[in-house]
């Protein structure tokens, strides 16, 4: 089998792949992007099909892949045009689970092969979870590889009926440590960041510790969870000040907690600079019912940020020893973990240097790369000569 990992051989025309995004969150649109530049980078033909706003948010044709319009729906007509779209592709690679099913719809009666990658666990409850359920039996077995981002996706993907599971390599992209802000350096704590005050100031907290979370506004979140939390730390003096990044469908009944309660908490909206603002923050904290490779967490890890997490999926292989990790649903562990660490300056310390070690051991972008054109090498057979 001719190898695919590099440019190609004399005489061969190069790898033609189709990445299918659907309307693809935060993690898996920036690991595409950073998949389709490796890929290109070796000169593999990509093509990303995602809807036109992924595509302005993330560049993919800024790293030399072409996009396709291709909307989020699975309507006959963003199937067509799916399937139109992966006519001339050698192999098609899906990202997460309605992406995936669309190119099962679009692949139907072809032979070329299907590589999914499951990103995150979808989340449904009565009617709908079983439609999901169907919705993963379909995909699983249709797919050549089911690549999981955590191992109990992995294994779930397995008792699903997968013919092949394996674990994914995902680095956290490195255009989410841009500007410097995240993996500070081994001096960090000697030299603090000059924009930590300025941004404690707009956040308004200014001689108070600062938490951040991250995430968008929808049940899976745990939220509720942290304002039950919030509630105790009313009493502290000073009063830390909790931030949220994020935008979703439970602001309004966040903010009327919020206000009703007196927490202290704010709701900032949707952030680009979240890398700055755990460059202000004293705790990260990640309250999710379920996560699989939580981009906060490796974000909080690299900057060297204490990180205190809900005991849930991918989470404990993810940080290992370098985070507090609590039960989900357990706001009174929540509250007390955190008045701990913000007592506790040397455990603070100690999670930092753990943090770093961890992200340390995490995969690469070239690794992540590597192991995907691995699996394409296995999946595809030398092709005609031009």
């Amino acid at each position: 089998m001719t190898p695919v990992s590099s440019n190609a051989p004399h005489g061969q025309s190069p790898l033609r792949t189709v990445q299918v995004l659907g309307g693809g969150n935060a993690g898996s649109s920036a690991h595409v992007r950073s998949l389709a530049e490796g890929l290109v980078a070796r000169g593999v033909r990509v093509t990303v099909c995602a809807p036109i706003e992924a595509d302005r948010a993330y560049g993919f044709t800024g790293v030399g892949a072409e996009h396709v319009h291709v909307p989020r729906s699975s309507d006959p007509v963003s199937v067509a045009a799916l399937r139109t779209a992966c006519a001339n592709a050698d192999l098609v690679h899906a990202h997460g689970l309605h992406a995936s099913f669309r190119a099962v719809l679009a692949l139907s009666g072809r032979t070329t092969p299907l590589v999914v990658t499951w990103h995150n666990r979808a989340h449904a409850e009565g009617p709908r979870a079983h439609l999901l359920r169907l919705l993963e039996r379909r995909v699983v077995k249709t797919a050549a590889v089911v690549l999981g981002t955590s191992s109990d996706l992995v294994d779930r993907a397995r008792r699903t009926g997968a013919r092949d599971a394996r674990l994914a390599a995902v680095a956290l992209p490195a255009r989410r440590r841009a500007a410097g802000l995240l993996d500070p350096g081994p001096d960090a704590l000697d030299d603090p960041d000059p924009r930590r005050p300025k941004i404690q100031a707009e956040l308004g907290a200014t001689g108070r510790p600062l938490l951040i979370a991250v995430g968008s506004l929808d049940r899976q979140r745990g939220y509720d969870v942290l304002l039950d939390a919030a509630r105790s730390w009313r009493d502290l003096d000073p009063v830390p000040l909790v931030v949220v990044a994020g935008e979703g469908p439970l602001r309004p009944v966040l903010q009327r907690r919020i206000e009703d309660e007196e927490l202290p908490v704010r709701l900032i909206g949707h952030r680009e600079d979240v890398s700055e603002l755990l460059a202000a923050a004293d705790l990260a904290l990640l309250t999710s019912s379920w996560e699989s490779r939580s981009v906060l967490a490796q974000e909080a890890l690299h900057a060297r940020v204490p990180l205190v997490a809900t005991r849930v999926g991918g989470i404990p292989d993810l940080v290992g020893d370098a985070a507090e990790l609590v039960p989900y649903g357990d706001p009174a562990a929540l509250a007390r973990t955190v008045v701990r660490l913000l007592a506790d300056p040397e455990r603070c310390a100690t999670l930092r240097e753990r943090g770093a070690r961890q992200a340390a051991t995490w995969p690469t972008e070239d690794e992540t790369v590597a192991q995907v054109l691995s699996v394409y090498d296995e999946l595809t057979q030398p092709r005609p000569l031009v």
